[in-house]
């Protein structure tokens, strides 16, 4: 049972996804630093970065990075008539216009990573116009259901440039169509006025907290969604309405608060702390650093090298999610001397992570027992959100 709250404190609009009495998801916008993760807009190319094979692109807040493997035409990826990829300098000239959307928020003083191949995120399913054919998710296990999904897929919308997401394979057949409906004409009206001129402008809004908790959680319904008096739920129901029709009958009246409901201050201050406890004993150390997170797991006096880093592996896991720590992130677990034990503590390890909506690849461990991955960057760490925000 999944319950769902979404009401405000202070200056950040919270989403939480509560289960068994434990913080399983969470989205945190900041009013006064809106993240920029998901928007789309008309941008236009300021110079060409020839060494970096990027172009710089201003957008209405700025300027951007748009590298030669985001670039794409309304066909897909570019090609030369010999199938190789144009140079940068091909691609793109200075002063063309061309829309892009913004995959990853500016960090310190480099601006935002934009994209050409726009993606519009369901549930279920996620358009991408600029790609060609249906793509399964890799979730999903080969076989007949594989192909019935495909075969359903194939009956709902038109052409290609579909991602079918894992928790397509349980939802109702009349939710995916209706989804695939909503997306197809959000893309038809982004589409359009992108077509109606050419001044730099943003054309649509990524998607706030409550939606992309909703959209993480997938095939997983909560039982309730409750929102606090304060966000109102006039916007949250219109979005189901037209994207996630099912989720209407689980949206509660506005409440005067819902955040009470936990300890909600106490869950932020827990996880900006460096220190995290284990179940069982034993601790994590987390520590961010400009160009990576490393994580330490300690088993205290006396561990249990085995138990230890298996209730490690599940934690790590969880606090990437709440923390949205993103980027190169090394893992120094407790020293296993057999190697069965580390490749089942490696397998544990990538089934934690495997629910995680941000693209996570785990590299094995090096021979110096460090667990090297990577997660995808989707807008800003937490703890950059909490900071310098005035809670009550």
């Amino acid at each position: 049972m999944i319950e769902v709250l979404i009401d405000r404190r202070g200056p950040l609009l919270c989403a939480l996804a509560v289960e068994a009495g434990e913080i399983g998801l969470l989205q945190v916008d900041h009013t006064d630093r809106p993240s920029l993760f998901g928007s789309i807009h008309r941008g236009r190319v300021q110079r060409i970065v020839a060494g970096m094979s990027a172009a710089i692109v201003e957008i209405d807040t700025g300027v951007g990075l748009l590298g030669l493997g985001d670039i794409r035409s309304p066909e897909g990826r570019l090609r030369r008539a010999d199938g190789v990829a144009p140079r940068i300098g091909q691609a793109l000239r200075p002063g063309q216009p061309v829309l892009v959307q913004v995959k990853a928020d500016g960090v310190g003083a480099k601006g935002p990573v934009l994209t050409m191949d726009i993606t519009l995120p369901g549930r279920f399913l996620v358009r991408a116009p600029r790609a060609s054919g249906i793509v399964l998710s890799r979730r999903l296990a080969q076989g007949d259901a594989k192909t019935r999904l495909r075969r359903q897929i194939e009956q709902i919308v038109t052409g290609g440039g579909w991602i079918v997401r894992a928790g397509a394979a349980a939802a109702d057949p009349a939710v995916l169509a209706a989804e695939a409906e909503a997306l197809e004409l959000a893309w038809h009206a982004i589409e359009g006025a992108a077509m109606a001129g050419d001044a730099i402008c943003r054309l649509c809004d990524g998607p706030a907290a409550p939606q992309r908790l909703l959209l993480d959680l997938g095939v997983r319904r909560p039982t309730a969604i409750r929102v606090g008096s304060s966000v109102g739920d006039a916007d949250l129901r219109a979005w189901c309405q037209d994207q996630a029709i099912d989720l209407v009958s689980v949206l509660v009246p506005a409440e005067p608060s819902v955040i009470e409901r936990i300890d909600f201050d106490g869950l932020l201050a827990g996880l900006l702390r460096r220190v995290v406890p284990l179940s069982g004993g034993g601790w994590l150390a987390i520590d961010r650093t400009e160009a990576l997170t490393v994580i330490d797991v300690n088993g205290g006096e006396r561990p249990q090298p085995v138990e230890v880093n298996l209730a490690a592996a599940v934690e790590i896991a969880r606090q990437l999610r709440l923390r949205n720590i993103a980027g190169i992130i090394i893992v120094d677990f407790i020293n296993l001397a057999k190697p069965a034990e580390r490749q089942y503590l490696l397998e544990r390890f990538a089934s934690a992570c495997a629910d995680d909506a941000a693209a996570t690849d785990i590299y094995g461990m090096s021979r110096l027992g460090l667990v090297e991955m990577t997660r995808a960057r989707r807008g800003p760490p937490l703890s950059d959100l909490l900071e310098g925000a005035d809670l009550p």
